[in-house]
């Protein structure tokens, strides 16, 4: 009897392992460490060394947030954005659908990267249009992982 039980302890307790979903590797909090920008025949840095900027990804959402260093103080540099919104993941194919976000003429846009994960580092590559705004871009941007 007591090796009947412990067989089924053992089966259920497989059974749960089995179940547990796999780790989808984009989600977490990622931090901006660098971004290129690519217009008509021109690439160039777009990235803020005097600022920071965080990504969250979540099983269904991703939440942006960009702020200055200086807590806002030097006004003439002072920053603050943040947008989000649902995502869809199919292999490496990453589409944000952008719902949320400060200057409102980019909300209800989607925009299609291209993603890998290479230990602790995402990358993710693809074009930024909004027709509205005249923004046709391709953008490259390399975000670490936040312990």
């Amino acid at each position: 009897m007591k090796k009947a039980i412990s067989i089924l302890v053992l089966i259920i307790s497989m059974t749960a392992c089995n179940l547990e979903k796999e780790r989808n590797p984009i989600e977490g909090t990622w931090r901006l460490i660098s971004a290129e920008t690519t217009e008509k025949d021109s690439t160039f840095s777009t990235f803020n060394t005097k600022t920071k900027m965080i990504k969250i990804i979540n099983e269904t959402h991703f939440a942006f947030f960009n702020h200055d260093l200086k807590n806002g103080k030097d006004s003439t540099n002072a920053v603050f954005f943040g947008g989000g919104g649902k995502y869809t993941l199919k292999d490496s194919t990453y589409t944000e659908h952008l719902e949320f976000f400060n200057n409102r003429n980019w909300e209800d846009n989607s925009f299609e990267f291209t993603v890998k994960v290479q230990n602790d580092t995402l990358i993710q590559t693809g074009v930024e249009r909004v027709e509205k705004l005249g923004i046709d871009r391709i953008i490259t941007e390399k975000y670490v992982r936040e312990k």
